[in-house]
Parts: C-alpha cells; structure tokens; sequence
C-alpha cells in the first residue's frame, strides 16, 4: 500500500491562490482529483491526504468536498485562523465533532514575511489547541530560519507532532552535505515530536536532476537521523509536475527507499503505516 501524504487542489474561483500570481503557466489553472485518477493509479497509489494550498476556509471546505467524493482520499491537512485562538478553538470544535477527514493544519508560513510567523503567542496558543486534540501540524519552511523557528516551538509546545513538509527544502540544487540545513535538521531530530516528510523533491533538485542518484543521499540523511519510523512520503503534486510526471515522481521515491531499505516491513512504514498513524487515517 501507498499512502501519498501530500496531494494538492484548487479552484481559482473559490479562494485567491495569491502565491499562484507568480507561479509557471503550468500551475495557473483549476486541478481537480479528476485529473489525477490515471495518474495515481499507474503509480499504485491507493490512498490520499489533501493538502492546504491556501490560507482560508473556503480552501479547507473545498478539500472536504473532494475527500467526501473521492473514496481514496483518507483525510486533509487544513488551515485554521491561528491567529485567532478564540475562533480556532470554536472551529476545532465544530470540526472534530462532525468531520472525520480533518487530520491535520497548515498555514503558508514560507509566504510570511516574517520567518518567526509561529512564534507568535497567539498562533502558540492555537497550536497548544492542535497538541491537546492530538492534531498533527505540516511545517512548509523553505529557509533553514524555519527550521530554527520550529525547534522553538517545540520548546513551547512540546506535546504537538509536526511534520517537515519537502524535508525543509535540502540543498540538493548546491551538492551541499549538508550544511546548515543538515545541523539544524539533526538538532530537530532529537526532538521526537518531529517527523519528515519525503516530497517535493522534484521540485527542490530540478527537473534535470530529479533522479534517484541526486535525492538519494538526502533521503538516506532524514532516515538515518529521524529513523525511518519518522518518514512517509508525498508526491506533490500538481506542483510536483514541474519536476516531472506523476508517475516518475513515485518512480524515482519507490527506487530510491527499495535502495536504501532492503526490509520489507520498514518499507512499508515508510510507504503508508507511517502516513497512517501520524494522521491517524482511518482506512
């Protein structure tokens, strides 16, 4: 079983999508699960989690929509007025109470101008919320300042799982091993509230050089430090589209952990029991 961790959709007519406005043609453009039926079934993917791709509600009420419709989606990771306790709280209520997909919260913290976004008391306070209701939050850093912000938060709410989204942008392009990014994702992985999430690399290396050869030495880093207890993958997609296709992306993953891992129980954690336990999927 394959668990992809991270899907994204968005409907232009339902939220403002600002970070699109400078994104590639490729992106700018409804994508729906329709789209990609074909795809994630040649690539044997069985289950789903949605992912934010905005930071509204109508965002989050557009991904329940799609995982009520689509059976092979297992949850989404949505956001949440973290700024405002008061209203999260209400929110987390309401939604707990009557929506089994809500498995997780996200905020585009790498579109902040402010890399200390979390650690404001306020957005403290609504994540101690997430912590006391066993809600999971996805970390979307794309600077090694996010890494150091969220070790700070962990010294603050230190009962909250997080996940690093993209494995906090390594320093694939550079042939960096592993520089700053490595030291403070070592620091974070003595922390075992911190979990990694192996995606968008496509993205992160290049197109040209999304290969099993290029990933695989970061892969192995975020293994052996977190433990492979500690990872589950996410395609990406559509924005992993501009690394490749669908297909390739989990190609060159499903390579690169059959490689680094030759037990077939631990690949298998790696490929869903992970997912599942970490978003507490119900399957």
């Amino acid at each position: 079983m394959i668990i992809d961790t991270h899907v994204h959709i968005w409907n232009l007519e339902r939220s403002a999508y600002d970070w699109l406005k400078a994104a590639p043609d490729l992106l700018n453009k409804n994508y729906n699960l329709e789209d990609l039926e074909e795809p994630r079934l040649a690539a044997s993917v069985s289950g789903g989690i949605v992912v934010q791709a905005d930071n509204t509600l109508d965002d989050t009420a557009l991904m329940i929509e799609a995982a009520v419709k689509y059976d092979w989606i297992k949850g989404i990771v949505g956001w949440l007025p973290l700024l405002n306790p008061a209203k999260t709280d209400q929110l987390l209520q309401s939604v707990l109470s009557g929506e089994k997909y809500f498995k997780g919260v996200r905020h585009l913290i790498h579109d902040e101008p402010d890399d200390q976004w979390l650690l404001q008391d306020a957005v403290i306070e609504s994540l101690q919320l997430l912590s006391a209701r066993q809600l999971p939050y996805d970390v979307v850093g794309v600077k090694t300042t996010h890494i150091q912000t969220a070790l700070e938060v962990a010294g603050k709410v230190p009962g909250l799982r997080m996940v690093f989204d993209h494995l906090n942008q390594p320093p694939i392009q550079a042939g960096e091993r592993f520089g700053e990014w490595g030291r403070l994702m070592k620091e974070a992985a003595l922390h075992p509230q911190f979990y990694c999430k192996i995606s968008g690399l496509g993205t992160t290396a290049g197109k040209e050089n999304f290969t099993a050869e290029h990933i695989k030495p970061y892969v192995d880093f975020v293994l052996i430090e977190f433990g492979p207890e500690r990872c589950f993958l996410g395609g990406d997609w559509p924005v992993s589209l501009l690394g490749g296709s669908y297909v390739h992306t989990w190609a060159v993953y499903k390579q690169v952990v059959e490689e680094l891992v030759s037990d077939e129980h631990t690949q298998n954690r790696i490929f869903s029991e992970n997912a599942i336990a970490f978003y507490n999927l119900n399957l």
